[in-house]
């Protein structure tokens, strides 16, 4: 199945370069933002449609917004491996996450067309509508809707403008009332594949290009409230306030305190917004998201009730009142040991020492893992850093992703 050695590098350019091109296609003025089911992920969906086309797929859209690139097998009846991860992004992003990987999935669909190639299932390559979460705060609507598991009470959840789920999905094309009779049967496949930048300095640090995933951390994600008494900055006494922005301030430090002294914990307080939010006005009060994660589930829950009594000793001392909301969570995911193994064998097969490493970001496939055989493969990005515009991987590197991946084609 190898093609001529100047196939690999060739594709890897033209990923390269489309993803140039999709790093234009943003929600805002000014850097990179393509939150789910918004005219910017239309606008992707129709540049990436175009491309799963020339490479010789059936494009369609599902139920939940997925845009789907199929892939015939050579003989009838054949179950489906799905390769994909996900448009959307996060705020001011970069522009290979997620994006890295549906463009490789194309490129290799379009390697296996010039050698005329079919294999004996079929190939879905499926870019998901929103795997960050950033619109609606609540991650992997597509791949949760793939597996039947997307429940109604997401559908109800609002944005900030007051748009539902249901209603967002719907003006995109999609049909909420459809997404059980769309989804998936696990016996249908054969698993599931995602290649994604490392999003970490692992690989780098070890001078390898590509890594094996062993796991996906658990993670949770919260909202927390501080409430107290707004007031004037200039005649209420230091020692008189009630600053909800205070005590918010205050749990922050404590969360950084708290993840640098349980092993191998992160938690993270990315939003943080006070209300009114005026200069010369007291905070009456703040808002802040929670993102905990850790590889083990327990540590995790151990953690999280730790920092639930000590956000509510900071509100209990400062004369505030604490809502805690649990908006998310997941548990560590373990990749398939099949899996694994062929993406190991075929890393090794084209000349390259396979190593393993867990992820502490959450992903696609931890949702596909948990309904039929997955495998991820992480391609080493520039200094470990993602979520962020600086974000750069090399093109010799996601030309190794690519014979890997044809090779992992050929054994699984």
């Amino acid at each position: 199945m190898q093609g001529k050695p100047s196939m690999h590098h060739e594709l890897a350019a033209t990923v390269m370069a489309r993803c140039d091109e999709l790093a234009a296609i943003s929600a805002e003025r000014h850097g990179l933002t393509r939150p789910a089911y918004t005219p910017a992920l239309r606008a992707a969906h129709t540049l990436v449609t175009g491309w799963m086309r020339s490479a010789g797929m059936t494009v369609y859209e599902d139920a939940a917004g997925n845009l789907v690139g199929s892939y015939p097998a050579n003989r009838s009846a054949a179950r489906t491996l799905i390769i994909g991860s996900h448009l959307d992004t996060v705020r001011d992003a970069g522009r290979y996450d997620g994006t890295l990987g549906v463009l490789v999935a194309i490129a290799a669909i379009e390697a296996l067309q010039r050698q005329e190639l079919r294999m004996a299932y079929g190939i879905d390559v499926v870019a998901f509508a929103d795997e960050e979460g950033l619109r609606f705060g609540h991650s992997f609507t597509g791949s949760l809707a793939l597996t039947g598991r997307l429940t109604p009470e997401v559908l109800q959840i609002n944005d900030a403008d007051g748009v539902s789920l249901a209603e967002a999905l719907h003006a995109f094309g999609g049909d909420p009332e459809m997404l059980a009779q769309d989804a998936r049967r696990a016996d249908d496949l054969v698993g599931y594949l995602e290649i994604h930048i490392e999003q970490g300095p692992l690989l780098e640090a070890q001078d390898l290009p590509l890594g094996v995933v062993s796991a996906i951390a658990g993670a949770s994600h919260c909202q927390l409230t501080f409430s107290g008494t707004a007031g004037h900055a200039g005649t209420v006494p230091m020692e008189l306030r009630h600053d909800a922005l205070a005590g918010a301030a205050q749990f922050a430090l404590a969360v950084e305190t708290i993840a640098r002294t349980t092993p191998d914990l992160v938690a993270t307080v990315g939003e943080l917004t006070p209300h009114p939010g005026a200069s010369n006005v007291i905070a009456g009060q703040a808002t802040l998201s929670l993102d905990v994660r850790h590889q083990d589930d327990d540590m995790r829950a151990q953690a999280l009730h730790e920092l639930q009594s000590r956000a509510a000793a900071i509100a209990q001392s400062r004369g505030l009142h604490l809502t805690w909301e649990d908006r998310q969570q997941w548990a560590t995911v373990r990749m398939s040991p099949h899996f694994r193994e062929q993406l190991r064998q075929a890393v090794q097969a084209v000349g390259y020492t396979p190593i393993e490493l867990p992820s502490g970001a959450g992903h696609d496939a931890g949702i596909l893992a948990e309904f039929t055989q997955a495998g991820m493969l992480f391609v080493r990005c520039q200094g470990g850093i993602s979520h962020h515009p600086s974000e750069a991987v090399a093109v010799e590197d996601v030309a190794a992703a690519l014979k890997v991946v044809e090779q992992f084609l050929m054994q699984v």
